[in-house]
């Protein structure tokens, strides 16, 4: 059995211990950080070795990075999404790795917010989808286990977001972006946790702000994506909560999947 996480950790500085202590707890075979903050001569590699990962890392000062942490060696590791040299934005990294015996082609994601609507983000975080739905595409040519995993910034379903109503006109939730998320998922891949749970109202991210956690008052913006022989593999996943109910934790907490 495989474990394979995705956590948008909102800085991999300021969550490192927590990091540490969800790898001891929770002990996943691979994990996909976003978020990390920071340039990859920063990135904490000593610690995440001694806890025993390899890393893969895509850094940027202050904003984005992403990394993929596996128990097992990473192979031809690609930095930056295919289809604009001009993109400086650390929001991808993939790799491979051999799990439990079997290749197995993993990306770490961080899809642009796209807020304000009305501005240039916005755009960007369209053509940024239409980048990665070609990418995905591509990726099923090899027909090979994949997994496409992170913060995708983008709320699914009325079934995924507290209050549907307050939600339509962000970005996060507009009718375009959604439509761009389920042309991925029609090329073929599937969305592990909808895949295993019909229940609505299970979140992987609270705002700091208005006592959101408190108030269960969430989002499901992560998702792991699999392609057809990934998803022949699925028998497991969830949302793991206890991080985000700890001192100073990131405003996402882990989802994860199980391959047999």
């Amino acid at each position: 059995m495989v474990k394979i996480a995705t956590w948008n950790v909102n800085s991999i500085k300021a969550r490192l211990g927590h990091v540490l202590d969800w790898l001891k707890a929770a002990a996943p075979d691979v994990v996909l950080l976003q978020e990390l903050k920071g340039v990859a001569e920063n990135f904490p590699l000593m610690e995440i070795e001694d806890a025993g990962y390899a890393a893969a890392v895509a850094g940027q000062k202050t904003y984005n990075g992403v990394a993929i942490l596996s128990r097992t060696p990473l192979e031809d590791v690609t930095i930056g999404l295919p289809g604009d040299d001009s993109d400086s934005q650390a929001r991808y990294v993939e790799a491979v790795t051999r799990l439990d015996g079997r290749m197995v082609r993993i990306a770490s994601i961080y899809l642009p917010n796209g807020n304000p609507v009305d501005t240039e983000k916005f755009t960007y975080k369209l053509r940024w989808m239409d980048r990665l739905t070609d990418h995905a595409r591509a990726l099923l040519a090899l027909e090979e286990p994949v997994v496409l995993g992170g913060d995708y910034n983008v709320i699914p379903e009325d079934g995924d977001v507290w209050e549907p109503d307050l939600w339509r006109d962000d970005a996060l939730f507009r009718m375009e972006v959604r439509r761009k998320f389920r042309e991925i998922l029609n090329l073929g891949y599937t969305e592990s946790y909808r895949a295993l749970h019909s229940e609505l109202g299970r979140y992987s991210f609270w705002d700091y702000q208005g006592g959101a956690w408190q108030k269960d008052n969430g989002l499901r913006i992560d998702h792991l994506l699999l392609s057809p022989q990934a998803a022949d593999l699925l028998v497991a996943c969830g949302i793991d909560k206890s991080p985000r109910d700890k001192a100073k934790p990131s405003d996402h907490t882990p989802v994860w999947c199980e391959l047999n």
